[in-house]
């Protein structure tokens, strides 16, 4: 039986289109959709369990992969199939978890899995943008209890024009690179990297976004209502008790209250919070406990953020005594460590960062292998944030979907204002040694003076904040948090993180945890965003004003060259040879690539020591010297011969040329040595080649001037001993004792 398929078109207004249908695959699972676009072709299926599990969270799992036949490729390594998740996949994992997750019941804690494949790849779709609304138009189909149908879409700016999911060229052009994601009527969370835009210009981007948006969540209730809509599921909700949470909110408020206004350090506020709920929870029998022990804990905890809000809304103060746009106290450190080619620590309050920076060549380069992008990063940054730096002992099990995030956003926070002409693959590792809210943040910070103290030639200095927000429905009140808390950010209605120079933002991540959050509120949070981000700036800048001229005297020089083609095979030498040997004599990295347009070699020489490198450079000028005809050139002999001296170019060590004794001197010259000795160095005009003899002919007598009446002096004889035992010749130059007898000819 052929299956009845349902299909939606999305116009993207310039000739493109998304199309979303169901109803050919995967019909087992509860939801399932095709997105598509041009030849990009992905799959989405989503799956919730019946079963309630008793967890306090939702366990949702989003997984996106890209398959390598997709683009017609092989996976790398020894077992061709696809394995963990590369960090762009991850990244993408992120950014549709983000919108999904709080659109769910608080108490809905079934097992849930949204997975996203790509089937089919085109080099002019992205298909990470379209990722969000394969996943939300998948659950319209499903009998999730889902709030409201969602999307994403990528914004780009074209010569001034923005452009919906632009291609990867266009956004090679493009001076943003932003994801928004968002319902009908609110946005819901923004990530993305800038060419140091106005905070004016990334809220109309946004706005652009959310339009396109609104018509890609028309076409998922129109493919819904055709297919038809399922009834939202029954499941297990949790159990209210009013008069209970009355009860334990009129016993910790005011306690919790007094707290939060005593400007308290983490520790001692934690501490006095812990002890809050303790007494609270005293406060029953062991029976109401053990019928009610969950609710108290939830109760306490709704009590706990009500009290911490009310203080700033009410009194313009925070858990650690600061005004809403104060900054805590920022201490920085470069140099810290003796042996690596940069570092620097950047403290502010109770959370801290240690960034390193290690130069190399091309080879390091981090290499993106994608079935829908392959390339290197020449600047790329990892983050680490290990158990202790929250006071906490867990399992280390690798790294994070969290760490891959945030070492992504402080990532496209710097790698703008890295020089294009930066001759190093830069590497950055930040290790949060101390966390309590925006270690992404600082981490910016401190790999912004980590480069500088190492010698990178940064365009202009970044800083980066992390904004929060607390806001009333009912009395229009709100604030705007600058340099949040870890537990500001749980409490808040709003995580803003934004990276820039004094002159516009390069990078931010916004995830909104309110509806119908005002374009207006936006602004504030931006404009006060950008004073913190220049008083840090301010501090970092106290800190180091400038990068160092130089690499420090152990870290790595990198000088690059670039050869013609020709003169690549002679640099690598049979096999090799001869760049090792070079490698080994001078102790210097060389790595040859080649330019894909003008098919020269770029020659990358990396060594700690100048005279190493420039052995190498002399080596190189050896290999591709070519003299110009009727150029003079200072030469040095290096080998007395009967008919002349071997000379060797000054400018090209071991490029040698033979000076015939006939171009030494005006004057006849019996013996090279009555004119020129082993060592002499003096200078000869270049000829070119001898027609006669093939080979550069260089003269010294060129350069002096002609005696008065010189008469050029006779040829030498030939050496003609022997000659008449050669017979003659007949007419066609063949001697005649060569000839044969007619006889013995065949």
């Amino acid at each position: 039986m052929i299956p009845k398929v349902f299909k939606e078109v999305i116009d993207l207004g310039d000739g493109r289109e998304i199309s979303i249908e169901t109803g050919k695959l995967a019909k087992q699972a509860h939801g399932s959709v095709v997105v598509q676009s041009g030849k990009c072709m992905m799959l989405c299926t989503v799956v919730s369990n019946y079963e309630q599990k008793d967890l306090p969270f939702l366990p949702l799992t989003v997984d996106y992969r890209e398959k390598f036949a997709a683009a017609g490729r092989y996976p790398g390594g020894f077992f061709k199939r696809e394995a963990r998740p590369s960090d762009g996949e991850v990244l993408t994992m992120r950014l549709v978890d983000r919108v999904l997750r709080p659109l769910f019941p608080k108490d809905y804690s079934a097992e849930t899995q949204v997975m996203i494949q790509l089937m089919s790849h085109d080099e002019d779709v992205m298909p990470d943008a379209m990722a969000g609304l394969a996943a939300s138009a998948a659950i319209q189909l499903s009998d999730f209890p889902f709030e409201c149908a969602i999307s994403e879409a990528r914004v780009g700016r074209v010569n001034g024009e923005f452009v919906i999911n632009p291609t990867r060229a266009q956004l090679a052009e493009s001076d943003i690179d932003m994801m928004i994601g968002a319902s009908a009527d609110s946005v819901m969370m923004v990530e993305g990297e800038m060419d140091e835009i106005s905070e004016e210009e990334m809220t109309e981007a946004i706005k652009f976004a959310h339009e396109a948006i609104k018509l890609q969540i028309e076409a998922q209730h129109r493919l819904a209502d055709a297919f038809g809509r399922k009834e939202v599921r029954e499941y297990d909700r949790a159990v209210e008790n009013e008069s209970l949470a009355k009860k334990v909110h009129d016993m910790a408020y005011d306690k919790v209250y007094a707290v939060a206004k005593a400007g308290s350090s983490k520790q001692e506020r934690t501490t006095a919070f812990a002890n809050i709920k303790d007494e609270v929870k005293a406060s029953f029998s062991e029976e109401e406990l053990e019928e009610y022990g969950g609710l108290v804990s939830d109760y306490y905890r709704k009590a706990e953020k009500a009290a911490v809000r009310d203080l700033t809304l009410n009194e313009g103060l925070r858990l650690d005594g600061r005004k809403t746009d104060e900054v805590r106290d920022i201490w920085c450190e470069i140099d810290y460590l003796p042996s690596v080619h940069g570092s620097a620590i950047f403290t502010r309050g109770e959370t801290q960062a240690l960034a390193t920076v290690t130069l190399g060549t091309s080879r390091e380069a981090n290499k993106i292998d994608m079935p829908s992008y392959e390339g290197e990063e020449s600047f790329y940054l990892h983050y680490n944030f290990p158990p202790f730096c929250t006071g906490e002992a867990r399992p280390i099990r690798g790294t994070s979907r969290r760490e891959v995030g945030h070492g992504n956003l402080a990532q496209r926070g710097l790698k703008g204002m890295v020089p294009d002409d930066c001759p190093y693959t830069v590497r950055i590792v930040s290790e949060v040694l101390e966390s309590n809210g925006s270690s992404s943040m600082a981490t910016v910070c401190a790999g912004t003076m980590a480069m500088m103290d190492a010698g990178i030639q940064m365009k202009k200095p970044v800083s980066g904040i992390a904004m929060g927000l607390i806001s009333d429905a009912k009395s229009g009140k709100y604030a705007v948090l600058s340099d949040i808390l870890g537990d500001e950010d749980h409490l808040g209605d709003m995580d803003f993180k934004v990276t820039g120079t004094a002159d516009g933002i390069t990078a931010c991540q916004m995830d909104i945890k309110v509806k119908g959050l005002g374009y207006e509120i936006l602004v504030s949070a931006l404009k006060q965003a950008r004073e913190g981000r220049l008083h840090i700036l301010e501090k970092l800048t106290d800190t180091i004003a400038k990068p160092r001229e130089d690499v420090k005297e152990y870290a790595p020089k990198m000088v690059s060259v670039r050869i013609k083609n020709e003169f690549i095979g002679a640099l690598i030498g049979p096999g090799g040879k001869v760049i090792q040997e070079l490698q080994k004599e001078t102790g210097c990295t060389i790595v040859i690539n080649e330019d894909p347009v003008t098919e020269e070699g770029i020659v990358e020489i990396l060594g700690t020591g100048r005279e190493g490198i420039d052995k190498v450079l002399a080596k190189i000028d050896s290999i591709t010297f070519k003299p110009e005809v009727g150029s003079v050139y200072e030469v040095k002999v290096i080998k007395m011969l009967d008919f002349g001296a071997v000379v060797e170019y000054l400018d090209a060590p071991g490029n040698e040329v033979l000076l015939h004794v006939s171009e030494l001197a005006w004057e006849r010259t019996e013996n090279v040595s009555d004119v020129v000795n082993m060592g002499d160095k003096f200078d000869v005009k270049y000829f070119g080649l001898d027609k006669r003899t093939r080979k550069d002919k260089v003269s010294r007598k060129a350069l002096m001037d002609k005696p008065e009446g010189y008469v050029a002096p006779k040829p030498r004889e030939n050496n003609d001993r022997g000659r008449d035992n050669r017979g003659s010749r007949d007419s066609r130059g063949r001697d005649d004792r060569d000839r044969k007898p007619r006889e013995n000819r065949d």
